[in-house]
């Protein structure tokens, strides 16, 4: 038998198309005859690295077909900006991910086998093995909700600020005012709402005099805000009259009441009230509002030496500053609202429609 005819037998027997008495007369015919036996070995080798070699061109051409889905240049830009690119990431492309990280695992699995690493490691094999299913168990149970329904998508969040204050709407489209302190050295700087919702914002323009800041959200997922049910005051408010404000000094929104208690600091700085409302770190560029709901001031800071005092900036510096803004800093209209829907309501009414309007401020740096 010449090298071709015991080549095409050996293909014909690996491939098992020989007939069951062909099958039988060359399994004798490789047990008595150790140089066809080496040569079927040999062949069945060859047959499985082509096989893995042409499996291996296909997952690398889905990766690439995965990776041209996704815009790394976008994500690399959004890296830059911050960290929170992680949850978009996620949030976009998370059935991409998924696939390619199954395709890698299997990847790497497959050269292990094909250059022998594992096949005198049995146990280290069945080990990998293991904990291969509980990744690719735990990639269904992120992506897919019991009984193969539609893959469920995280709800959007951003990670832990470095520093957190208050901000407030002045327009429904997306402009707010907060204090300088809180923004102050930030690299990157996201409000989230009352429902959880994160939006990254910038900085326009502050008035570190006055501790004020005007941001404006830009993120694409932001849509605009109902009318602003209150306006900014332009008079001062009146001694002892009843204030309150909204804030995040926790990770929900807290109210915080009591009276104005005097028209100057205790330096006698008249840019500022002294009010009794209970402040705490996160309070910082808050609202301040009087019985009626109009905006009278901006929560700065608390009182260190006077228990029970704390401090807010006066309204007539934060329409200073809005009238200060350039106008090349401006990409929308800065209209604020002259009417206040709030008049006559209750204080537990007024606070439930502004909550949509008062936002938690993150500011993160590197």
């Amino acid at each position: 038998m010449s090298d071709n005819q015991l080549t095409e037998f050996i293909e014909r027997y690996l491939d098992g198309s020989m007939t069951a008495e062909e099958r039988v007369q060359f399994e004798l015919l490789r047990k008595n005859d150790a140089a066809v036996e080496s040569k079927v070995t040999e062949h069945a080798k060859f047959i499985g690295l082509l096989k893995q070699y042409g499996e291996r061109l296909e997952l690398e051409n889905r990766l690439n077909a995965i990776h041209n889905e996704i815009d790394v240049h976008a994500l690399k830009e959004e890296v830059m900006i911050h960290p929170v690119w992680i949850v978009r990431l996620w949030r976009n492309h998370h059935s991409k991910i998924s696939v390619a990280a199954s395709v890698m695992i299997f990847a790497v699995l497959s050269v292990l086998i094909v250059t022998g690493k594992l096949s005198n490691e049995r146990s280290k094999y069945e080990e990998l093995k293991g904990q291969i299913k509980t990744i690719n168990d735990k990639v269904k149970h992120i992506n897919v909700n019991a009984g193969g329904r539609t893959p469920v998508r995280p709800k959007a969040t951003t990670p832990p600020a470095n520093f957190r204050g208050t901000g407030f709407a002045l327009t429904s489209n997306g402009y707010l005012a907060t204090d300088y302190h809180v923004i102050k050295n930030a690299d990157s700087v996201y409000v989230q709402n009352a429902a959880g919702e994160s939006f990254h914002a910038k900085v326009i323009y502050t008035e570190p005099q006055y501790d004020l800041a005007i941001l404006q959200i830009n993120d694409p997922s932001f849509k605009n805000l109902g009318p602003i049910p209150y306006n900014v005051k332009r008079a001062e408010g009146d001694l002892g009259e009843s204030v309150y404000t909204l804030g995040y000094p926790a990770d929900n929104m807290v109210y915080g009441g009591g009276y104005l208690a005097s028209a100057a600091n205790y330096s006698g700085d008249t840019t500022e009230y002294v009010i009794s409302v209970p402040v705490n770190p996160g309070n910082s560029g808050g609202p301040l509002l009087d019985e009626k709901g109009n905006v009278i001031g901006v929560i700065t800071a608390r009182q260190t030496q006077v228990a029970g005092a704390y401090f807010a900036k006066k309204s007539t510096y934060l329409l200073k500053a809005i009238q200060n803004i350039p106008t090349d800093s401006l990409s929308k209209t800065l209209n604020l609202n002259t009417k206040n829907k709030l008049a006559g309501l209750s204080r537990t009414q007024q606070s439930s429609k502004l909550k949509n309007y008062v936002f938690m401020v993150k500011v993160y740096n590197q």
